[in-house]
């Protein structure tokens, strides 16, 4: 069965009970509560989504949300996070399946209903069905305004299409008579910045001051941070004092990209930088303490990194992806696997393990220090979480290192492990 057609039988499934519960006397309370607890909340979805590599798992989750939640708003990051799961896995063909198939459905004449579309097929690379479906939208008989426009510039973005969208931002607008508004010169603005001309940028930047749109602090952080990305550090800082001067709305995001610069010197210049934040009323959030934490690590002063590391939780603030992988690989060229694999443990608890390039070390080094049993431990853990077909590399790792016999390796390529 295609993963399509299961992705049906799913709904199928799922009308059917719906059916079954509304056609009976009324329902009493186990009913009641056994129904309820069948439907998955929106957050229960996403979290799911976000721990399942599973592309077809993946889908019967999506399909779960999509039958039970209309709004467009609250169904797109499941219905993101499903297509970047089997854009990982290269099923191209079932995301066309897919999106195509909300086609039908009597939503696709509410505009942010389409453009969740558009989005989706950006994420997944397939900017030629993104335009596509904009192109459709009279044929479907969607109303066209800023709403869709941002969508298609975004999801050339998405698509790594970057200098595609100049020419995109000037030609629809044009063409349907849309008034680009502070998100359009954003998306566009960031495209000229990831090809490296942030003066393009400012240029777009001006123009919005003349024509009376709001510069976002996301504008702004977008500019600053490819100026100091290309070394144009007295630039950046002209333009950081220009916005100060003007009471621009400076957020987290804009002194982090500072701190980013700043993290590769002097850790005393990066702690002056976040109490800068926090005496100016915007508080540090993990990203900032992550550039703390790396600058520590990168002078050398692991155990200063260690107390930041461990006093997230008491500054508000969970680790997140980044901060287990700087870490970890911090603490394996240091060869503090022990507490590494600690820190390995904490990720797993918030279903932000590292990737293959970051445990390998911590693998090797626990088998270097003789601690065979927390190597073998970690890859469990590993197979539990993941499924066989992405773990491939650690049956060669675990034989590379005494990990598991030659015969054993081998078995691991004909059965999947429970």
């Amino acid at each position: 069965m295609s993963s399509f057609l299961a992705l049906r039988r799913v709904r199928s499934f799922s009308s059917a009970t719906a059916a079954a519960v509304t056609s009976t006397a009324p329902a009493t309370d186990a009913v009641s509560d056994a129904t309820a607890a069948s439907v998955l909340t929106i957050s229960r979805a996403k979290y799911k989504l976000r721990t399942e590599y599973d592309p077809d798992k993946a889908l019967e989750i999506y399909a779960t949300v999509s039958e039970h939640y209309t709004s467009p708003l609250s169904s797109r990051y499941a219905q993101d996070l499903t297509v970047k799961r089997l854009a990982r896995a290269r099923r191209f063909k079932d995301i066309e399946k897919l999106i195509e198939s909300h086609k039908n459905d009597p939503k696709i004449k509410q505009e942010p209903f389409l453009t969740t579309l558009i989005r989706s097929y950006g994420l997944a690379g397939m900017f030629n069905h993104a335009l596509n479906t904009y192109n459709q939208m009279d044929e479907l008989g969607t109303p066209r305004t800023a709403v869709s426009f941002n969508g298609l510039l975004s999801a050339c973005n998405c698509s790594k299409l970057f200098g595609k969208v100049p020419q995109l931002f000037e030609e629809m607008s044009e063409k349907h008579g849309l008034k680009p508004n502070k998100f359009s010169y954003g998306i566009l603005i960031k495209a000229y910045c990831e090809i490296g001309s942030p003066e393009l940028g400012i240029e777009r930047m001006r123009e919005m001051e003349e024509k009376g749109i709001e510069v976002t602090a996301v504008v702004f952080t977008t500019i600053l941070h490819s100026l100091y990305k290309r070394g144009n550090v007295e630039e950046a800082e002209r333009l950081w004092d220009e916005m100060v001067r003007k009471k621009c709305e400076l957020d987290v995001g804009a002194y982090n990209v500072r701190l980013m610069h700043a993290h590769n010197g002097e850790p005393e210049s990066v702690k002056k930088l976040i109490t800068e934040m926090s005496d100016a009323g915007i508080k540090p959030d993990t990203i900032s303490y992550n550039y703390l934490m790396n600058c520590y690590c990168e002078n050398g002063m692991m155990a200063e990194a260690k107390k930041v590391y461990e006093g997230l939780e008491g500054n508000c603030c969970n680790p997140n992806a980044a901060t287990f992988r700087t870490f970890i690989a911090h603490l394996c060229n240091k060869e503090m696997f022990e507490y590494g694999y600690k820190v390995f443990k904490k990720s797993v608890s918030l279903n932000k393990i590292p990737d293959f390039g970051t445990l390998k070390p911590l693998v090797e080094g626990l088998v270097k220090k003789s601690n065979k049993k927390d190597a073998k431990g970690l890859i469990r853990t590993l197979r539990k979480k993941f499924p066989q077909k992405i773990l491939k590399a650690w049956d060669q790792v675990e034989v590379e290192l005494g990990l598991i016999s030659t015969d054993s390796a081998e078995d691991n390529t004909k059965a999947p492990r429970t």
